[in-house]
């Protein structure tokens, strides 16, 4: 579970319309909501991301309904892992789901800026900043949460076990 990339630092109380706006929810089809990912936000905002960019934001980021296509549509747009000051609890919980990476680290956040580089170990919970040299350490994503992640969220790790069971 390592993510290498460059930052695309977004504010505080970003909710799910921001990220994957109403008009855009005729799909689940990850590259189609990608391609509108932020668009409640910053218009245009995913022809900077570049596939395997992270997203991160301060307080609150996700929150608002508890649309799944908001995840849905970060992945879609090529980003991987989101590095937050915290999270809305039904956005933390659906990321996962969809295979989303999330990691909290308070107020450490303020010391990533966009543009930055950053090297995730999310297993470990160590985040390095590329650019600065700065280190910060958050909780690693935990066991239960990896295997979500590493078989692509709830869905195909449902099916995985379904399978195993016969």
């Amino acid at each position: 579970m390592q993510y290498t990339g460059r930052v695309h630092k977004v504010g505080a109380h970003i909710d799910t319309d921001a990220i994957i706006p109403a008009r855009f929810l005729v799909t689940t089809d990850p590259q189609e909501l990608g391609a509108n990912c932020m668009e409640g936000l910053e218009p245009g905002w995913i022809k900077r991301v570049g596939e395997g960019d992270i997203m991160v934001a301060e307080e609150n980021f996700g929150c608002g309904s508890s649309r799944e296509h908001a995840p849905i549509s970060i992945l879609g747009a090529g980003i991987k892992v989101v590095v937050a000051h915290s999270f809305a609890r039904i956005f933390y919980r659906n990321g996962f789901n969809m295979g989303l990476t999330l990691l909290e680290v308070g107020d450490e956040v303020k010391k990533i800026s966009d543009g930055d580089e950053l090297e995730i170990d999310a297993a470990e919970g160590v985040v390095k900043n590329l650019t600065t040299g700065e280190t910060i350490k958050c909780q690693p994503v935990p066991d239960s949460m990896r295997e979500l992640l590493d078989t692509g969220g709830l869905v195909p790790y449902v099916r995985k076990r379904l399978q195993e069971q016969g």
